[in-house]
């Protein structure tokens, strides 16, 4: 199945459960229709990576293909839209796929009414709830997916895994802001969990696992998965400072606005000058940081090398993937759909 057809068919997996989930929500109360159709405009975005790459860990520990398998990592996307919703409200962002974020669409919703309160908590509030409810539906779509109980048994320990893990980087990253100074080391602990693990190798880990994959493909999958995974973050994390907002779906400059502690900053910071590290901490973080201040930041960040070293780094673990990869006992047919995922998930577009 081509990447494509899979994202497809996830986006149908999707909208079938959610469509499903309808009835009895709207028979507690028409007043949850907001949060249905603040979960649907969230879910209408995004590239699938992480279905696609639980479904090629599935075909390459010799699963079929089925909409079982794909209903199963299409849950993935409802985890996924979990940890945006509670990771904007903790950022204060304003937008997600290039429209409003859901703290800020029901912070909107409020106003409109002209209900008393404030806003903003009541904004908070909802999408809180709202990332909650992703969480548990996750789980209710994975446990319905069709698999028998023996597969979904197997899988379970990896989901269950992997939802930790995100939310302890997750926690390493919020910590990292506050403290706000990280190093390279810190900063690559950060992306590990939060990212790395949680975007690739766990998913590649629950498809195999769905599958009965043996010891050695689970292990060949980690050496893909984790250094791909890696790779992938900081090529986030370059596009987030340097990326085109119609691509990125965010504001140019937003991860500055925000004060993010990525490896790319750690990097910048190891190679400034004191004028140039004195005005990375004056300018990192400002949630009024205008054009021109984005600029004087995306300026340091070109002139210490910080842009080039991440640059190599990235290079560096998209390479170690590929090599693992080409050794990796595996389908042909898988080999060569995770070497187009490794493209895709490291593609530049500025």
């Amino acid at each position: 199945m081509s990447t494509s057809l899979i994202r497809k068919e996830v986006d149908e997996a999707l909208l079938a459960f959610v469509d499903r989930q309808r009835p009895p929500l709207l028979t507690i109360s028409d007043d949850l229709a907001p949060l249905l159709s603040a979960l649907e405009a969230l879910l209408g975005g995004g590239k699938r990576l992480r279905p696609a790459f639980c479904y090629w860990g599935w075909r390459a520990a010799g699963g079929e293909d089925g909409q079982a398998i794909v209903r199963a990592a299409a849950s993935l996307e409802l985890l996924q839209a979990s940890a945006l919703i509670h990771d904007d409200v903790m950022d204060s962002s304003d937008t997600r796929r290039g429209q409003p974020s859901v703290h800020r669409r029901f912070e909107a919703l409020h106003g409109a009414q002209a209900w008393p309160g404030d806003a903003e908590a009541y904004g908070a509030g909802a999408a809180i709830l709202l990332g909650d409810l992703c969480l548990a539906w996750s789980s209710e779509m994975f446990e319905t997916c069709g698999l028998d109980g023996d597969r979904r048994r197997r899988g379970r320990d990896v989901y269950d895994l992997m939802r930790t893990e995100v939310m302890c980087g997750q926690y390493l990253d919020m910590l990292e802001g506050t403290r706000g100074e990280a190093s390279v080391a810190t900063a690559l602990r950060v992306v590990e969990f939060k990212s790395a693990k949680y975007t690739i190798e766990r998913p590649l880990h629950l498809g195999a696992a769905l599958a009965g994959a043996r010891p050695d493909v689970i292990a060949a999958l980690s050496g893909y998965g984790l250094p791909l995974g890696i790779a992938f973050q900081l090529r986030d994390d370059v596009l987030g400072v340097f990326g085109d907002p119609g691509e990125t779906g965010k504001p140019a400059g937003d991860d500055l606005r925000e004060g993010k502690r990525t490896v790319l900053i750690a990097l910048t910071a190891e190679r400034a000058s004191p004028a140039q590290a004195a005005a990375l901490r004056r300018r990192l973080g400002d949630p009024g940081l205008d054009r021109p201040g984005v600029d004087e930041l995306r300026a340091i960040i070109e002139e210490t090398g910080g842009l080039a070293a991440c640059e190599a780094m990235i290079e560096r673990y998209l390479a170690e993937a590929e090599e693992a990869l080409r050794a990796a006992p595996i389908t042909a047919e898988a080999r060569h759909a995770l070497s187009d995922l490794a493209v895709a998930a490291t593609a530049r577009s500025m």
